[in-house]
């Protein structure tokens, strides 16, 4: 089977099913440093990633926007000083779909390589 990196979005209609619990366990082990939050009744995959300014942060929102509009799969990105929050989720089934997991690998592929480390993905408490 293909890494998640290697994969591509699937068109999702309305009648596609959400991922069940054991699919989402799975899936999320390939992206640990993902976390799983419920919004509205609405599960999403989120990560904080930190940067040592807002250009680099902004710099990153647009790599990750430019994937997303490849993909046709579209994200909730906020952008601060230091750091860029992206959350995942699809929209027509109000939950989480393979393509959710397939962006989160690509957006952590997209990581320039010198901030991939562990400081990268903040702690819920400082967002």
């Amino acid at each position: 089977m293909a890494t998640l990196t290697q994969r591509h979005c699937t068109p999702c209609r309305g009648d596609s099913p959400r991922l069940d619990d054991v699919a989402i366990a799975e899936f999320a082990r390939e992206v640990p440093k993902w976390r799983i939050e419920e919004r509205d009744g609405i599960m999403r995959l989120e990560r904080t990633f930190g940067f040592s300014d807002f250009a680099q942060a902004l710099a990153f929102t647009i790599t990750v926007g430019e994937l997303a509009e490849y993909e046709g799969h579209h994200p909730q990105i906020v952008t601060e000083w230091g750091r860029t929050t992206v959350s995942w989720w699809t929209h027509r089934i109000r939950g989480l779909h393979a393509n959710d997991f397939i962006m989160a690998a690509r957006t952590d592929e997209a990581l320039p390589s010198e901030r991939d480390d562990d400081s990268t993905s903040l702690p819920a408490s400082q967002v």
